[in-house]
């Protein structure tokens, strides 16, 4: 662990000791959510420029949950700090965060990093709250960099960047005069890194003990859990043909499954596809849908705007169709083809058919 040295502009140095980067680690069916495993990766590249180790807070009750966390030292992260109770089988507010904010409160994080999940999204901002630090909701990147504020030049700052006003900018925020600097990430947004396959390469297990009253701290509980499988897993898709706007016609969305068919893709919509009713939220691609990153992404009718490219913008290889040879789409993508969707992927399928 180094000191960071801050110095104002009356010449004062500010020292400041950095202290590690820890991820909260979802645990559901048995497995970690892959969510924490792309927190992990990013906490991993984090600590290595901070100079600190990777670390990981977890919550819940299982009987493989402590082989699973080891297994996180195969992805850089050193220890997991374990609050484990029965009664935390299943999330509940409460005795989640309280058992997440007496855990930060004594190990003192530099970064804290949360997946934007129904889970994260609820228990993130309630240990803001009560550690009285700044949290940025729902990030599409996290750097490191330099910010200046009142007179103090902080480094090694962490930006935590995400679309804001709709989408129309992309914002950066910082929170340098508080401690930890929190985020909510979304899925799909980072990248999951092959673990090292070594064995040895063990995170070491912290026993945390909290204190619950069972009155207070679980004044809720889980009565029946209601899980709902989804009708599409865009992210493991390797190739998805995606409609927008300008492909939601019934004409068009059905010439557009028939390609999907045809060349084995996922079908894949915009947001206003679906507020239009077209096809459920499952499909949907973007800011406020799936990130994905396929083989090969063929887009249709899509205009390109930034709420849509911040959800697959790293696809491998990206085909637009448009009727609009300005529209933005075509600045991002491999390939354009200007002409209407009804008259293009006719003559796509018939070229993939003939070979």
């Amino acid at each position: 662990m180094r000191d960071e040295i801050h110095k104002t502009k009356k010449g004062h140095i500010i020292m400041k000791k950095n202290k590690s980067v820890m991820v909260f680690i979802e645990y559901t069916e048995e497995s970690i959510a892959e969510v924490s495993l792309e927190l992990v990766c990013k906490g991993k590249e984090l600590a290595e420029k901070l100079q600190v180790p990777l670390e990981a807070i977890a919550v819940g009750f299982g009987a493989n949950l402590r082989r699973e966390l080891i297994k996180l030292g195969q992805y850089g992260c050193k220890s997991v700090y374990l609050i484990e109770d029965e009664r935390l089988k299943h999330f509940t507010s409460v005795p989640y965060a309280k058992a997440v904010v007496e855990t930060l409160q004594r190990v003192q994080p530099q970064i804290v990093l949360f997946g934007a999940t129904t889970t994260g999204r609820d228990l993130a901002p309630r240990v803001a709250s009560a550690l009285k630090c700044g949290l940025t909701a729902d990030c599409t990147d996290l750097q490191l960099g330099e910010h200046q504020i009142k007179g103090q030049t902080f480094h090694n700052t962490l930006l935590q960047i995400r679309p804001a006003f709709g989408g129309n900018i992309v914002a950066t925020i910082v929170s340098p005069e508080h401690s930890p600097s929190m985020a909510t990430v979304r899925e799909g947004v980072m990248r999951i890194n092959p673990p090292s396959g070594n064995e040895e390469h063990r995170a070491a297990i912290v026993d945390e003990k909290v204190c619950f009253d069972s009155s207070s701290d679980f004044p809720s509980e889980v009565i029946e859990i209601i899980k709902s499988e989804r009708s599409v897993d865009l992210k493991q898709a390797k190739i998805i043909v995606a409609a927008g706007m300008g492909a939601a016609s019934h004409e068009a969305m059905a010439l557009i499954k028939e390609l999907a068919r045809v060349i084995g893709a996922e079908v894949a919509v915009s947001r206003p596809v679906v507020d239009a009713g077209i096809l459920g939220h499952d499909h949907q691609v973007g800011q406020t849908g799936t990130t994905v990153r396929p083989t090969l992404y063929i887009a249709c009718g899509i205009s390109g705007q930034i709420q849509h490219r911040a959800g697959m913008a790293e696809s491998k290889r990206i085909i637009a169709i448009n009727r609009d040879p300005q529209a933005p789409i075509f600045s991002i993508a491999h390939y354009g083809i200007v002409g209407d969707v009804k008259d293009v992927i006719p003559k796509m399928i018939k070229a993939y058919k003939n070979k």
